[in-house]
């Protein structure tokens, strides 16, 4: 059967100095770094002969923004899927990086009462069902190649729990997926046989800001202080 390799890639650095839970919101760019760590990407792809046939992304600016080197390295256009797009959460538009404290509010305590859904934000399930759709149908569309999947972190290591077998139930803070890493699924048909993770842009990782850094060199975003959700 033939071989076919989806690369899931987390978009890079966004352009975010009040340190927003931007989730879904529109408006959110990438900083001048992460339009550099997309580029480094599309350099390393083609440098390492990578068969890339289709460039997949979310709907969302920075996800767009961080496939659209690839797409012109291949000489291809890009296209949108809705299904890569960030988890929904209820804590859209919070700077909670900056006042932890908003997350005790009582008007949140309902929220909480089941992490392993989770009960903040679209279920865990409801991810993977719309991931692997995703990745389902871009191994027909390029089967025997390559497809760059642009998403987002929470998408990215949903679907990677659920391929490993793991539980849902995680600390965000050791999600193994920086800014613009690639978590590559190679397929024998429809069949996994090979999952890798890796940091093609990982040099440029320190003098990033992240909301989740995970376990990746970036720091973490506090902001500036000033009120988030009303700028995009």
């Amino acid at each position: 059967m033939a071989r076919t390799t989806i690369h899931l890639m987390r978009h890079g650095e966004v352009h975010n100095p009040e340190g927003v839970l931007y989730g879904r919101m529109s408006g959110y760019h990438l900083s001048g770094l992460g339009h550099r760590m997309a580029a480094q990407v599309a350099d390393v792809l083609t440098a390492s002969d990578h068969d890339i046939a289709a460039v997949i992304t979310s709907p969302l600016e920075r996800a767009r923004e961080t496939g659209a080197p690839t797409a012109a390295a291949y000489g291809l256009t890009a296209t949108t899927d809705p299904r890569l797009i960030e988890a929904g959460n209820h804590f859209e538009g919070v700077a909670v990086n900056r006042n932890r404290w908003v997350l005790a509010h009582p008007e949140h305590w309902r929220y909480y009462l089941n992490p392993a859904r989770p009960s903040w934000g679209e279920p865990y399930t409801e991810i993977v069902e719309r991931m692997s759709g995703a990745i389902r149908d871009a191994i027909g569309q390029v089967e025997g190649r390559e497809a760059l999947l642009v998403s987002h972190q929470l998408p990215v290591w949903t679907t990677r729990l659920w391929l490993e077998g793991r539980s849902y139930l995680h600390d965000p803070r050791r999600r193994q997926c920086s800014l613009a890493s690639l978590t590559s699924l190679t397929f024998d048909g429809r069949t996994l046989v090979g999952l890798a993770y890796w940091e093609p842009a990982g040099d440029l990782l320190r003098s990033a800001e992240d909301m989740v850094p995970g376990t990746s060199a970036a720091a973490e975003k506090i902001g500036d202080g000033s009120v988030a959700g009303n700028r995009a």
